[in-house]
């Protein structure tokens, strides 16, 4: 008995000890199977409590009355599958006739409670069929990305969600996206994740950094183009929109538009064309919108218009021809001067990491969800990386990026930089290596050596 005794007390401060310093392990060991009888020894009355029932039928009130039977109870959701996960738990419900989606979604603070979880999210699988997910802990607090992820062509996993699912960049479905946040928010760690999940991907990188390039200058062995500052910036955007207008024209060429041909067969886009004939498609990385749109005098404000204009026919025309864009800054609102409200239009991605007011983050998110602006204020100051991610259909969720130091990131990018496109177009912005120190290489050829 003593044996017994004593290996009970070390198993109970195992358990406590990886609660307290190791959740994810915790989870893994011993969380999953306590949250499992739990789950399944309240669920009836958990949802009883939280009105998620319905009454019995009428014929099934009707057939007890008949037989002299007791009334039948309320009847819960019924279970479809109840699956362990790394993180969590996922439950899979099936309405009853009158229930809705909503009144799940709007219980889920109330099942976290009453089912002692971290948290508790919803969401509407088809008709009838809820998934309810459920996190053991706070996956937020020490990200650890899933060591398979469902990496596609232009799909590239950036963080890590609150519920515990791998938050993508899926340029195919979002093609341009904006990505806002204070100094020190955790922006730069959501850039190179970004970079890093790109650079052994078939695609052209190219970057704009007017801070003289230091957050892409390093990345450079994986870029195709970057420029430094706002006068490279316009010749750059300008031989993008040349690139744009050949690629539309190698579309039409291609298109084939005969009476014989299916329509399934006929080109809209790069992604339509053989594979010997798709160009290659191209990332641009907008480091620091504003100090492309501000201006003091009147030559400034005429290449900041020449700018935004081609940003705006890039995010409006540049899906097809395989263009995307991804624009970064700490405020992106009419301040800027005109046609800045249109760009951000055409921006169907939307991240915000920590703001510091209530006006940047209805930058975001005023036009999408007003409970989005509300999470983005809440994003404390020493949780640097958490965000906020939204598209434009209203839904959102809270995410934070893996840290990637900037040396981590240089590494991958050198590893990869057999894959950089040459692209005839862009071949005058191709930043030089000479393997010299960082202040005499030039960036670009605006860019002037130092001797």
């Amino acid at each position: 008995m003593t044996g017994f005794t004593v290996a009970l007390v070390l198993v109970v401060a195992t358990a406590g000890l990886l609660r307290w310093r190791r959740p994810a392990w915790y989870w893994l060991t011993f969380g999953v199977t306590f949250a499992t009888v739990r789950v399944l020894v309240r669920y009836a009355s958990v949802m009883d409590a939280c009105g998620l029932t319905v009454p019995p039928s009428r014929w099934r009130l009707a057939l007890a009355r008949a037989t002299n039977r007791p009334v039948p109870e309320s009847r819960a959701p019924r279970i479809l599958r109840l699956r362990p996960t790394r993180t969590g738990l996922v439950l899979r419900l099936k309405l009853r006739p009158g229930q809705d989606a909503f009144d799940l979604a709007t219980a889920s603070d109330r099942l976290r409670h009453s089912f002692s979880m971290y948290g508790v999210t919803s969401r509407e699988l088809r008709s009838g069929v809820v998934e309810l997910r459920m996190t053991g802990y706070d996956v937020l607090q020490r990200v650890q990305m899933p060591a398979k992820t469902d990496t596609r062509p232009m799909r590239v996993p950036v963080a890590l969600r609150e519920d515990g699912s791998v938050h993508y960049r899926d340029y195919r479905s979002v093609p341009h996206a904006l990505t806002l946040g204070a100094t020190e928010s955790g922006k730069s760690v959501y850039q190179r994740n970004l970079v890093a999940g790109l650079a052994p991907m078939d695609v052209a990188l190219v970057g704009i950094d007017c801070k003289q390039g230091v957050e892409l200058f390093p990345l450079a062995r994986r870029f195709s183009a970057l420029a430094d500052n706002p006068d490279t910036t316009v010749e750059l955007l300008d031989a993008l929109v040349k690139r744009m207008e050949g690629v539309y024209r190698i579309i039409r060429a291609e298109q084939r538009i005969t009476a014989d041909v299916p329509d399934a067969e006929i080109a809209a886009g790069i992604w339509d064309l053989p594979d010997e004939l798709r160009p290659t498609p191209i990332v641009v990385l907008v480091d620091e919108v504003a100090e492309l749109a501000l201006f003091a005098t009147k030559e400034e404000e005429r290449r900041r218009d020449r700018i935004v204009t081609a940003l705006v026919r890039l995010a409006q025309l540049g899906r097809a021809a395989g263009i995307y864009l991804e624009i970064c800054g700490q405020r992106f609102g009419s301040e800027l001067g005109k046609s800045i409200t249109m760009l951000r239009a055409q921006l169907t991605g939307r991240t915000a990491h920590r703001v510091n007011d209530e006006t940047s983050a209805n930058m975001a998110f005023g036009d999408i969800s007003p409970d989005a602006v509300l999470a983005a204020i809440q994003i404390p100051a020493e949780m640097r990386g958490v965000a906020i991610a939204g598209d434009s259909t209203g839904g959102w969720y809270r995410i934070r990026a893996p840290h990637t130091s900037l040396r981590q990131a240089v590494n991958i990018c050198n590893r990869h930089a057999h894959r950089t496109p040459e692209l005839p177009e862009l071949a005058s912005f191709r930043p030089v290596l000479t393997g010299t120190s960082a202040g005499s290489v030039p960036l670009s050829k605006a860019a002037p050596a130092t001797a």
